[in-house]
């Protein structure tokens, strides 16, 4: 376990997803936290579908002025900005948003918003909207000839597309449209755990292709385990591994520390949350901070090298990062 713990401590740790919303427990004083158990970087979910373009800039203006505010953390414009943050003992933070809902069909609005810190975006989030299918619909119907113009105008500002919660069909077809690589920032495998969630091995697949990765979840759900154990995070990352390669997998727990709040706000959005209609689902819990030492150590008890396990807490997406954000 100490060398798992040197390690973890030693490596860049780098977590791409992580909701920043008050009501879920998740608010600014939890980023110490999160730093205090080897945190490097954490992106904040700041704003999606459930938002229009107003309302989105107004979010993140203020996070903006939040982190640039707070000498512990560090807004990050270049890649680089993650080990200079990292070796000054700072936690270095991006921004994402859930859907693209609140650009409005703008593509005008998608650069502004990446120089105040967006650094990536999801095309949906579980139902359809004006650029494709979401993952929870009933039919899915692809990209639409907006997402194309949409992924096209991302990929020249260097904002990174996210296919985590869209639908089959439109994943295929955003990966197929794409140039550049792609992300699953939190989608598990379908293949350890079939669940709307998660990810085909075609998609993953797919998305190595492009060159992307699959961040994995810590939520049960998609963990296939009510305890959101170690052993089944494990699971997950060793079957991206052995299907595309230690190139390809990396961290996206989607922490939140009232899980409660996050069953109950599913429950009431069920179309959204279809396995919310089911009166007996026991609602999510999510891996913990203190996991990530423990992962490692079975990481490295299950036969994966120290490069290996660096790859995947953060080097895979340094190296995406380095090719995105100049």
């Amino acid at each position: 376990m100490d060398r798992a713990a040197g390690l973890a401590k030693d490596a860049l740790v780098w977590d791409n997803v992580w909701p920043l919303e008050p009501w879920a427990g998740n608010d600014w004083d939890k980023l110490p936290v999160l730093a205090a158990a080897g945190w490097n970087l954490i992106s904040l979910t700041i704003a999606g579908d459930d938002q229009n373009l107003g309302q989105a800039f107004a979010r993140v203006a203020a996070a903006h002025k939040r982190i640039l505010s707070d000498p512990s953390l560090v807004l990050v414009e270049k890649a680089d900005d993650v080990l200079a943050a990292k070796a000054a003992g700072k936690l270095a933070v991006t921004l994402h948003f859930e859907g693209t809902n609140c650009f409005e069909r703008d593509l005008s609005v998608i650069e502004p918003f990446f120089r105040l810190g967006v650094r990536h975006t999801l095309l949906a989030f579980n139902v359809s909207n004006s650029a494709g299918g979401g993952c929870a619909e009933a039919s899915d119907g692809g990209l639409t000839k907006w997402g194309r113009s949409l992924i096209a105008e991302m990929e020249r500002v260097g904002m990174m597309l996210d296919l985590s919660h869209v639908g089959l069909r439109t994943s295929l077809e955003a990966m197929e449209a794409a140039t550049r690589p792609v992300l699953f920032t939190h989608s598990n495998a379908a293949s350890v755990q079939p669940h709307y969630r998660n990810l085909t091995d075609l998609q993953i697949k797919a998305c190595a292709a492009t060159g992307g990765l699959v961040g994995i979840s810590g939520s049960s759900d998609y963990l296939g385990d009510l305890n959101a154990s170690t052993e089944a995070l494990f699971r997950h990352v060793d079957h991206v591994v052995r299907l595309v390669g230690i190139d390809h997998v990396g961290l996206g727990l989607d922490l939140v520390f009232d899980a409660e709040a996050v069953t109950n706000f599913a429950r009431s959005r069920a179309d959204e949350w279809p396995q919310a209609r089911d009166p007996n689902w026991p609602g999510f819990r999510y891996a913990q901070p203190a996991q990530l030492v423990d992962l490692v150590a079975l990481m490295l008890e299950r036969g994966y090298g120290d490069e290996d396990v660096r790859k995947f807490l953060g080097g895979n997406y340094l190296r995406l990062a380095r090719t995105f954000w100049r």
